[in-house]
């Protein structure tokens, strides 16, 4: 059905291929027992179901040949994009980011959302390195 938002994903991913882009996206093991929210919000959280969530995005991914990982969100928020300083200071509030060692300011999220990307490269490249020894 065109403008379904799965069919904005294909048509977007279809460059990902040619470019060796790739998708990353943080593991969310464990999210409900980690997460503290008021009583609303939970109700909303444990009725939505992370588990399909990543198979749509595994589905869609696949689909479109996008390489897709999943990596470890620890620190995503408190690590500088920048420099790599982690500090739980660094996190001012929900949506603002200035890190203590550079100085950079930076909306919270779009921070740790380059953290997500840059481990997601980080292992895909791990991956297309040749691990056979050169022979001489």
């Amino acid at each position: 059905m065109p403008g379904n938002r799965s069919d904005v994903v294909i048509a977007q991913g279809g460059l990902a291929p040619r470019t060796s882009a790739g998708i990353s996206v943080e593991e969310r093991k464990g999210i409900r027992q980690r997460v503290r929210l008021r009583k609303p919000q939970r109700v909303a959280l444990h009725s939505w179901s992370f588990a399909q969530l990543a198979d749509f995005i595994v589905h869609k991914a696949d689909r479109a040949g996008v390489p897709l990982v999943f990596v470890d969100p620890g620190y995503a928020s408190q690590t500088c994009a920048k420099c790599d300083h982690v500090d739980k200071h660094n996190r001012v509030d929900q949506g603002l980011f200035i890190c203590r060692g550079c100085g950079v300011l930076a909306h919270a999220d779009r921070n740790a959302f380059y953290n997500i990307a840059t481990r997601g490269e980080s292992v895909r490249n791990a991956g297309r390195e040749s691990r056979v020894p050169a022979t001489r």
